[in-house]
This record gives C-alpha cells, sequence and structure tokens, in this order.
C-alpha cells in the first residue's frame, strides 16, 4: 500500500509492478499519477487516523509505503505490531516525517554538524527564535514538502510574513516551525543512501541540485566533490540511517561549507532531485533501488553509468486538465528525455514533468545540466 501518490510514487510503482508486486495507490484526490498505474486505489484523508486504520484493514498489506508527510504516522506503531512491514520502518516514518524530530536526532544524540536552529510556535516565538539565530535565517514547518511554506528572513520586516506563509504551507495540524541559521555553503547535494535487509549500506553517486522557493529547479548526478566531504556524508548518513532503522532509500540532504559538511533534512524514500536517475545515471534508478529494497531483494552495487541532468516543467497557473506543447522538441534532441506526470489539476509553481538530458561518463556535467533547462524552458503548460 502507497500513502501518497505524486510523481516520485509513480515511478516506485512502476518499478513495484515490473518485480510482479500487487498495488494500492492511496492520496487525498482521485486519479493521482501513481493511482493511473497501480491496482487499486483509495482516496482518503490519511491525516484521519480512523480513516487510515479502515482502509489498511479493508486491504490487509504486506507492505505500508509512505511518500509524503500529511500521514498520521504515529499509527504505523500499530500496525507493525499487526505484522505489516512499514518502509523503512515505523520509527523512521515518524522522525522523518516532523523536523523537529529528525533535527533534534541528528544535532543532540547523534552529534552530526548542523545550522544553528531553534523552534517556535507562534509569532512572538518566532521573533525571539531570530533575534537567538541571526539574519538571514531560513523558516520552515515542521511538516511540509517541497518547499511548502519554507521563506528566508532578511530583516526584521520579514518576521510576520515568514510565519503566515508558514502556517498557510504547513501540512497537518502543526503550527510549530524550525529556525535555522544561515549556513554559508558552497553548494548543496543529496546523498541517495540505500538499507537493506541482508546486505550494507550503498551510496548513490553525489546529486547537485538549485532550488527556488524551497524546491528543485534542476538536479545532476555526479556532483563534484572533495573524497574527504564525500566520505564525511558518508559517515553522517550511515550513522542517521542506522538509527532510524528499515529498509530502503533515503535521500539525505547536506550543505558543504569551506568547514566541512552540514546534515540539512533527510526523507526516508525516492527524493525528487533523484529524479536525474531516471536519466540512466546509475545501474539501477532509486525507484528501482527502493522497491528491491523494500522487497528485501540483493542489490550488489550502485555505480555511475552516465552523467546526467533533470529540469523542471512548472505550471503557472491553476486550472484542470493541462495539456502539453513542446515535448516533440525534446523528443527531437539527442541524449534527452521526458516524463510528463499526468496531474489531473495544475497550481503556480506546480511540477508537472521533468526533462532529462544525459552524456557519456567524463562528459561536461555543466553543459548536460544547461542542456536539460534549455529543453525544460521549451515545453509549455496550457491550462484550460
Amino acid at each position: 500500500m502507497l500513502l501518497g501518490s505524486g510523481e516520485l510514487g509513480r515511478e516506485f510503482v512502476i518499478a513495484a509492478k515490473r518485480l510482479g508486486e500487487y498495488v494500492i495507490a492511496v492520496d487525498s484526490y482521485n486519479d493521482a499519477p501513481a493511482q493511473q498505474v497501480a491496482d487499486e486505489r483509495e482516496v482518503i484523508n490519511m491525516l484521519d487516523g480512523a480513516e487510515l486504520d479502515r482502509i489498511v484493514a479493508k486491504h490487509q498489506p504486506d507492505i505500508i509505503v509512505p511518500e509524503i508527510e500529511a500521514i498520521r504516522t504515529e499509527r504505523f506503531y500499530d500496525y507493525e505490531e499487526h505484522g505489516i512491514k512499514v518502509v523503512p520502518s515505523a520509527k523512521a516514518a515518524n522522525y522523518t516525517m516532523n523536523r523537529k524530530a529528525i533535527r533534534d536526532l541528528a544535532a543532540k544524540d547523534l552529534g552530526l554538524r548542523t545550522a544553528e536552529y531553534r523552534y517556535a510556535t507562534s509569532l512572538a516565538e518566532l521573533q525571539k527564535a531570530v533575534a537567538a539565530v541571526g539574519v538571514p535565517c531560513v523558516v520552515k514547518p515542521l511538516m511540509s514538502s517541497s518547499g511548502k511554506g519554507q521563506s528566508t528572513i532578511k530583516t526584521a520586516n520579514d518576521i510576520q510574513k515568514a510565519w503566515d506563509y508558514s502556517q498557510s504551507g504547513k501540512r497537518g495540524d502543526i503550527a510549530e516551525v524550525i529556525v535555522e541559521a544561515f549556513v554559508n555553503f558552497d553548494f548543496e547535494i543529496t546523498l541517495l543512501t540505500v538499507t537493506q535487509k541482508n546486505g550494507p549500506t550503498l551510496f548513490c553517486p553525489p546529486i547537485g541540485h538549485r532550488q527556488e522557493r524551497g524546491d528543485y529547479q534542476e538536479s545532476w548526478q555526479p556532483c563534484a566533490i572533495s573524497e574527504e566531504r564525500l566520505q564525511e556524508a558518508q559517515q553522517m548518513a550511515a550513522r542517521v540511517t542506522a538509527a532510524l532503522t528499515g529498509q530502503g532509500i533515503w535521500g539525505v540532504e547536506f550543505f558543504i561549507a569551506s568547514d566541512g559538511v552540514y546534515f540539512s533534512e533527510l526523507s526516508p524514500r525516492p527524493h525528487d532531485t533523484g529524479m536525474v536517475t531516471l536519466a540512466g545515471t546509475q545501474n539501477l534508478s532509486e525507484f528501482e533501488l527502493h522497491a528491491r529494497a523494500v522487497l528485501g531483494l540483493p542489490i550488489p552495487a550502485v555505480t555511475l553509468e552516465r552523467v546526467g541532468a533533470s529540469a523542471v516543467i512548472l505550471a503557472s497557473g491553476e486550472g484542470g486538465r493541462p495539456t502539453f506543447s513542446g515535448i516533440d522538441r525534446v523528443l527531437a534532441t539527442d541524449k534527452a528525455d521526458i516524463r510528463i506526470f499526468n496531474k489531473p489539476a495544475t497550481r503556480p509553481y506546480r511540477r508537472m514533468g521533468v526533462v532529462l538530458a544525459y552524456d557519456a561518463p567524463g562528459s561536461d556535467v555543466e553543459a548536460v545540466k544547461q542542456k536539460a533547462v534549455d529543453l525544460a524552458r521549451q515545453v509549455i503548460v496550457h491550462i484550460s
């Protein structure tokens, strides 16, 4: 049972179906991307614990795979006690669905280097937190995804706006936010980390990415990084995933700065920046890796096969049943591909697809990235 059925879930379902699995895709609206390729679907409010219990009892899944944050994850402990496998584990899902739990685990329990941070549950507390960490700083809801509710405070005049935006973008009923001091980093990476049932923890080649409005715009693989910094990031990723327990792929985000590596965030599932792996950059995409790990199947190694990049296709407004132009331009270009997510509705800046570009190992990653960006700009989302 897949809880959350967006574009990442869609690719996971395809990977799971190729391994012979039967999948029920659940989301808060009908005809979500993963539901279109699954065997069955359910439409519920996953923040309603009673509704969640109802569909679990109805379908009696062997495995529950969360794809989003807005779920009553505390119910997962009970499901595990009744023999249902939760991916990666009930503990991991509960800790990582809430930025407070995962940040305190990383910084306080494991002693990983992170940005200085505070929490706030009101505008007054936010003002105190900003005064403590200094400006600029970043404000994020404890529960949100894809940059929703996230903003940067540059002056005291931004505090009210940041608080209001955090509340409009939060998922669930948790009003609390995390306030992070700004890290003067050189670049940031996603280190896809695979934990296995009967094998060693594996690391994918690092993925670089650029964000706007807290959401990724382009990602590329491999990202140039020194061996020293890469090993530091791998050690951090291994420690935090081991503490959370379970099997699956994890998107572990790091800031790479002159004074070392800073742990940023972690997702216990395929990561949006990892869509670059659909360009064949690895021997197995992040979705194929997740499916194997979830099912306890062996993964001998993760190897870099080519360089690649992804660039998002965004909607400009709100509407239903979008159409696209420019797909032919992408497909007429050598070493390029496209994925349309087939979301039934649009809203400003909603991710509707991704363009992929690739080249032989050792090719200029920057040139491949620019190719993906240029092609993505030629794909237009038409709103009805």
